[in-house]
């Protein structure tokens, strides 16, 4: 799954809001599809900045510079792909329902629609891919979308969305990311992604 909506971060961002989409972008990528060389070469030059979330960013640019592509690609087929069943099953319906295409996508589709969040042409997997409802917060936190009351999404408007489509699963789904059986790399992205929402719901909670 890649690109599933279009957006792109405005340059009157401020930093740290910046650096909030960046990461969303970083975790929507990872989880799209497998790094390519280059790219685990460009994570391999991370360097976190201390606490939880710095030390996964850590492990994350060491599992990079240690990674051979071609296994990180077979790694990412098997955990979200496979024949005959991926171990992980990255959408938000079925964490929360148990089955794909029930009524939280049905939901998210609502919200994407009076949002102003466009379904990008030629993705055929469900809106609640995890990587998608990373995209789509990394375009309200950059101001990219045009809600349909003409207004933006502030801070107010991304806890609602992250609360209704992203925090009520998604962090079970980064612990099982790391429990996989078949994740090496992965399991350095399952505590990076694990540990930045830990950091998005304490922001969310003090902001309120």
């Amino acid at each position: 799954m890649s690109n599933a909506v279009d957006h792109t971060v405005s340059p009157a961002v401020a930093e740290e809001e910046l650096l909030r989409a960046q990461v969303y972008g970083l975790l929507a990528r990872l989880l799209s599809r497998p790094p390519d060389a280059a790219f685990l070469t460009a994570l391999g030059e991370m360097v976190g900045e201390g606490g939880e979330f710095g030390e996964a960013l850590d492990r994350l640019a060491e599992a990079a510079l240690t990674s051979d592509p071609a296994a990180v690609e077979e790694e990412f087929t098997t955990l979200f792909i496979g024949v005959g069943g991926s171990e992980r099953t990255p959408y938000g319906s079925f964490y929360l329902t148990g089955f794909l295409n029930e009524k939280p996508l049905a939901e998210l589709r609502g919200d994407m629609a009076r949002l102003g969040i466009a379904r990008a042409d030629g993705v055929s997997e469900p809106e609640d891919h995890i990587a998608a409802l990373f995209e789509m917060m990394a375009g309200l936190i950059g101001g990219d979308f045009a809600p349909e009351d003409g207004g933006t999404v502030g801070l107010d408007g991304q806890r609602i969305f992250y609360d209704r489509h992203i925090g009520s699963w998604a962090g079970r789904f980064f612990a099982d990311l790391e429990a996989s059986p078949s994740a090496r790399f992965y399991r350095a992205v399952g505590a990076v992604g694990r540990s930045f929402l830990a950091v998005e719901a304490r922001a969310f909670d003090l902001a309120a």
